[in-house]
């Protein structure tokens, strides 16, 4: 990490971990590690943009949800990626109507995620 390009963690649990949607938002193939997102469940919700549900090449998209079982967890993975490809995630995840917050993961690390708003 440098001080000019500094770096931030992203855990993604769903459309962000293709390798073609990583090349349409960030122009690179990204690398990552497993992790989980404690507390929390994998729910889907429909995607109503055709253009979106063709790039994706699905018809839902995965939402993490607040879990009333703390034992149940998202599985995903962890990428380390730059702030302004943090800008086009938020871009990207405007279209499911995202929001981004901060938690802690399985492993201890702190990361962003996006959840349903």
């Amino acid at each position: 990490m440098t001080m000019s390009n500094p770096t931030v963690l992203l855990f993604s649990y769903g459309t962000l971990q293709k390798k073609n949607v990583q090349l349409a938002n960030f122009g690179r193939e990204l690398t990552g590690r497993e992790d989980a997102l404690p507390g929390y469940a994998r729910r889907t919700a429909p995607i109503v943009d055709p253009k979106v549900a063709e790039l994706i090449g699905e018809s839902h998209y995965a939402n993490a949800e607040p879990s009333s079982n703390p034992e149940e967890a998202v599985s995903g993975t962890v990428f380390e990626i730059t702030k302004p490809e943090l800008a086009a995630a938020d871009k990207y995840e405007e279209a499911a109507q995202y929001r981004r917050i901060s938690v802690r993961l399985r492993s201890g690390t702190r990361a962003w995620v996006y959840v349903r708003a």
